[in-house]
């Protein structure tokens, strides 16, 4: 049995002040403003996605669940014994459960994500509920380079993207991410990951535009993490929350929109608004099945399996990598 996990081991190239700082000066100095969707996930922030995924409206947890839950045997013939499974982005366990309930050849659980505090909390739950399985917490950004704990070496690696993150990269990054995965990974490796699909869009208005306003207050949250870790002077109460979908590029966008003209500081720059000026802080592209696998291909990945929910909103894939 391994000792209990009391910190997760962390790079220096995970979510630092320094970094922080940096890309919101780069972002809000921009034409137009943008900010990064992985500054989302403060613990405020973490915690608020969470309760997003139990929204009625959020179709994307509900459907993919119910793929793990009834795809679960399935999937868990890409788990050989002994495997790691390597969780990019971490978040919430609930997901990777399901996996590790139907596939006993998984002997080590690697999540990886910069949320800390989600991060050991999560980790310990998992110790006390599977005291047989190595959990190897890593705190660093997943989209960078970042080593394997040791105590996974010599074991099949397979990675685990869930929540259609992918998604949040424009489409030549999530190809850069799918080659980077597969180098993190390694050869013959195998990545199961979720893609939401293209669909009707009455659908993905309502689940960004939900009526408790908790999506609204996530993407506000990146503001207040900004007065709170840079010393920001924004008025929350002077932006709106603004997301709508882009048709021609098969996405939805997120906004923050600046009510008045106004100066506001932070990390010791200021930064001017036009009223109606916006900072876009997330895009979610949606995918049909044929034009993600033509990514994954084009990114060193063989398409091997792919299953839907019953409804046909979301995919989970299995990917072999081969290498380029």
């Amino acid at each position: 049995m391994a000792a209990p996990i009391e910190a997760a081991v962390r790079y220096e190239d995970a979510d630092t002040d320094t970094s922080f700082a940096r890309d919101v000066i780069a972002g809000l100095s921009a034409r137009p403003k943008r900010l990064s969707p992985k500054y989302f996930y403060d613990e405020t922030g973490a915690q608020l996605f969470d309760q997003i995924t139990a929204l009625p409206e959020y179709y994307l947890t509900r459907c993919e669940l119910e793929i793990l839950r009834e795809r679960a045997r399935d999937i868990a013939q890409f788990f050989p014994a002994p495997s790691a499974l390597v969780e990019f982005g971490s978040g919430s366990s609930k997901k990777m459960r399901i996996l590790l309930a139907a596939a006993p050849t998984i002997a080590a659980y690697v999540p990886v994500d910069i949320s800390s505090q989600m991060l050991v909390q999560e980790a310990q739950e998992l110790r006390r509920d599977h005291p047989r399985l190595a959990v190897l917490p890593v705190e660093a950004d997943f989209t960078k380079p970042f080593t394997l704990p040791a105590a996974a070496a010599g074991m099949a690696h397979t990675g685990f993207f869930p929540g259609s993150t992918i998604g949040n990269f424009e489409p030549h990054e999530a190809g850069a991410f799918l080659r980077h995965a597969g180098r993190m990974l390694g050869r013959h490796a195998t990545l199961i990951i979720g893609v939401d699909l293209v669909k009707e869009v009455s659908i993905l208005h309502a689940a960004y535009n939900d009526q408790a306003g908790l999506t609204a207050k996530f993407n506000l949250n990146l503001l207040a993490r900004i007065n709170r870790e840079l010393d920001g002077d924004f008025d929350l109460e002077a932006f709106n929350h603004r997301a709508f979908y882009n048709s021609e590029h098969h996405r939805i966008e997120m906004h923050l929109v600046s009510k008045v003209r106004q100066h506001v500081r932070a990390a010791g720059r200021t930064f001017d608004f036009a009223a109606e000026e916006s900072i876009h802080t997330e895009n979610s592209y949606k995918y049909t099945l044929e034009h993600f696998m033509t990514l994954a291909r084009g990114a060193g990945w063989t398409p091997v399996a792919v299953w839907t929910d019953s409804g046909k909103n979301f995919s989970v894939h299995a990917l072999a990598f081969q290498g380029r």
